[in-house]
């Protein structure tokens, strides 16, 4: 566990996301919590006009407290505030709540470029993320699916995975959003045998599980029952695993997905490979709901993410769950700390 003497807690930078969504209801929430502050120093990297508004529509007691951009302000980072760093040159004015447009997603992409200039030179021990919204990001120019592919971008990582975790499951994805018709033709044998070593190595340097067992899913019902319903099994899958168990890799044969949950579930694998987004994200929502966090694995700074969208049918409701935030947050807080720990 992180050591909870102030001086010891490390500094998470957490960006708000989009400014139309949930993230700044949950900010607020997770940040009133105590168990936040025993594991961290966060500051929000995010919109000061927008957290203020939202702390006086939540009645919170927490106090928004602009920081300036400079070291002076490690002393007031404490329990109580709202620490804010808002690195927009143009303050975010008032957004359509529940709509996607070009300045909540232009704005979200500033938040994370501070958030990884600031990890990547070492101001803070890692980040994390609230959620922003695909359609405003493309229309803010950048087209980007989704976080992972910006993170990569920006920090010039060639190989990136996303792996989720919750309860007793962790899932590193082979592809993530991608209409499931695009599916099969996106497999190949070197991108699923990437996405095992990856899924490897993650158990490896996050986890410290020295000999990690991988679970690798099947693409087709009955894993293709040779060929009957299907050949990406006998085409890229299981000629993937061969690659990973040359480079002594424990990965399993491609196994029907309907089964392979179920032993990760009870302890036979310490991760799972899935094929798409789904595979993977029903059975964890299922054992995990609200309680997931999403890792990037593969980049060279920590960082950690809410396992929800931005959620625009309960913006300005209060009815925003905060846990998977917090749960992000301290899970950044635990292998920043074992990070610095392994480096002194």
């Amino acid at each position: 566990m992180p050591n909870t003497s102030t001086r010891h807690r490390p500094l998470l930078a957490v960006t708000m996301g989009d400014a139309a969504g949930i993230g700044p209801e949950v900010i607020v929430k997770a940040l009133a919590s105590p168990v936040v502050w025993r594991a961290c120093r966060p500051i929000v990297i995010g919109s000061v006009p927008v957290l203020l508004r939202e702390t006086r529509r939540l009645s919170s007691s927490l106090t928004v407290t602009p920081l300036q951009d400079n070291h002076g302000w490690k002393p007031v980072i404490r329990r109580g505030r709202i620490p804010v760093f808002d690195p927009l040159k143009t303050p975010l004015g008032r957004v359509r709540a529940g709509q996607p447009a070009r300045c909540p997603g232009a704005a979200s992409v500033e938040f994370i470029q501070t958030a990884v200039q600031w990890a990547m030179t070492g101001r803070v021990s890692g980040m994390v993320t609230a959620p922003i919204n695909k359609e405003s990001l493309h229309l803010a120019g950048y087209p980007y699916p989704g976080h992972t592919e910006l993170l990569a971008d920006l920090t010039g990582t060639r190989r990136v995975g996303m792996m989720l975790m919750g309860g007793p499951l962790k899932i590193l994805f082979v592809t993530t959003h991608l209409a499931l018709r695009d599916v099969p033709g996106a497999l190949t044998t070197q991108r699923v045998f990437q996405a095992i070593r990856l899924a490897h190595r993650a158990m490896k340097d996050y986890f410290k599980i020295p000999k990690p067992r991988i679970g690798v899913a099947a693409l087709n019902p009955h894993a293709g029952e040779h060929g009957l319903f299907g050949n990406e099994e006998q085409d890229c899958i299981a000629p993937a695993v061969r690659l990973a168990r040359r480079a002594r890799i424990q990965a399993s044969a491609p196994l029907p997905a309907d089964t392979l949950f179920g032993a990760a579930v009870r302890g036979a694998y310490h991760v799972v490979v899935a094929m798409y987004h789904d595979q993977g994200l029903i059975p964890l929502k299922t054992v995990a709901f609200g309680r997931c966090v999403n890792l990037t694995v593969g980049l060279p700074i920590i960082r950690t993410s809410v396992d929800h969208g931005t959620a625009y049918d309960i913006v300005g409701k209060g009815k925003a769950d905060p846990q998977s935030l917090v749960e992000a947050i301290k899970l950044a807080s635990q292998l920043s700390t074992t990070r610095l720990r392994n480096i002194s």
